[in-house]
């Protein structure tokens, strides 16, 4: 039976950064990972150029039920920490939008830079080898693998959510922490685009592949960046922040004219110029598509449209509403199929915030996407992976 110290399963971000940092502190390492490369996700991230951290990266933007549990782990190791790693490596990367950091080439060298940086702190990687079962055997484990058992004195569970299954997502990670008593808040799609019933799909067909600057509401929360149409429902930026808030059965609000009153506009517009055509002074304030889309919304067809100095303040309030504040319930999102994270996961109720280890557990440890931590779109989750898997490995 193969023996180590400590044996992280998962090769992702987080699972690499705590045996990175385990290693440093002369522990044996042994990661296993059951796809057949390391850090697949971070592999296709950001359009292949892997959006690996946040300027803003601070606990205001992460979902948990406990949202104090993530600022030990953020405010110990922080997003100019993983700069600075980077840099060391010589990897060049910019600054995008709202403090979005990217590689200026290939995600494939944050990836390098793991694996280089695990080998020299002696953390041995196995790939395509899956673990089965996790058994506790005395002060340690006993974990059965594909290749064999191993034992060992720590284990994190770093094994990701169920986000992208196709590339071997599944709830492992949720499977462990009930085994041992943990308890797992619930899980569900989070950065996943929203889908809407055949009937409203249908009315806004002719919107498909439009992208317009929004702000996205739901409750108390609100995004502001592009919004996509797509044939589903929608999706975008603005959308994909949302959804992590959203529960379904719950409407979305939608402001398709950001900083413009609509309403007041038209009938400032109205008292100037009464004669002109409401879709055409609609389509100065929207693209041309989309305003024809928002006369619809408002109730007034084709043929019924006329001139501004037609409408009442009631028909010019229906169009601003449209425009404003457009409400819409999405039936469901496209899943984890194309969800960029799980939202919920391993309750932090049982975790110490310190060291991410299970408080009635000692020696097992849960990291990055199994946690119940969301953070936004926009490198936030890496940044949790990062800072997570820092923690654990300075206790594993």
């Amino acid at each position: 039976m193969e023996r180590t110290e400590v044996l992280v399963i998962g090769a992702g971000a987080a699972g690499m950064m705590c045996a990175i940092e385990a290693g440093k502190r002369g522990r044996s390492v042994v990661v296993v990972e059951h796809n057949a490369a390391p850090g697949e996700k971070i592999r296709i991230s950001g359009g292949g150029r892997c959006n690996f951290t946040n300027l803003g990266a601070g606990p205001g933007a992460f979902l948990s039920q406990n949202p104090r549990f993530c600022i030990s782990a953020l405010s110990r190791y922080t997003q100019a920490d993983f700069i600075a790693l980077v840099d060391r490596h010589r990897i060049a990367w910019h600054e995008k939008t709202l403090g979005q950091l990217f590689c200026d080439g290939s995600a494939k060298q944050i990836i390098a830079m793991l694996t280089g940086e695990m080998a020299a702190a002696g953390a041995r990687l196995r790939l395509a080898v899956g673990a089965e079962t996790i058994e506790r055997n005395g002060e340690g484990f006993t974990v059965s693998t594909t290749a064999g058992p191993i034992a060992c004195a720590s284990v994190v569970v770093a094994s990701g959510g169920k986000s992208i299954p196709k590339m071997g997502a599944s709830g492992f990670g949720y499977d462990v922490a009930r085994r041992f008593g943990l308890r797992v808040t619930e899980t569900r799609p989070g950065l996943v685009p929203l889908t809407f019933e055949a009937g409203l799909l249908e009315r806004l067909r002719p919107l498909a592949g439009i992208s317009v600057d929004a702000v996205i509401s739901c409750g108390r929360t609100r995004f502001a960046e592009a919004m996509l149409f797509t044939h589903r429902g929608l999706s975008g930026p603005a959308i994909l922040q949302i959804s992590s808030y959203w529960r379904e059965g719950e409407a979305i609000t939608v402001d398709l004219s950001p900083g413009t009153d609509v309403f007041e506009a038209l009938r400032g517009i109205r008292a100037k110029a009464g004669r002109q055509a409401v879709s055409s002074v609609l389509a100065d304030l929207l693209p041309k598509r989309l305003a024809q889309t928002a006369c619809d919304l408002a109730g007034l067809r084709e043929g019924a449209r006329g001139t501004l100095g037609d409408c009442s303040d009631k028909v010019l309030r229906r169009i601003g509403a449209a425009a404003n504040a457009w409400t819409v319930k999405p039936v469901g999102s496209e899943g984890y199929r194309t969800a960029e994270v799980t939202v919920g996961g391993v309750d932090t109720r049982d975790l110490d915030q310190k060291t991410m280890a299970a408080r009635a557990v000692p020696g097992l440890y849960f990291v990055g996407e199994a946690v119940d931590v969301t953070g936004w779109l926009g490198g936030y989750n890496f940044q949790w992976a990062w800072s997570s898997g820092w923690a654990a490995g300075q206790a594993a």
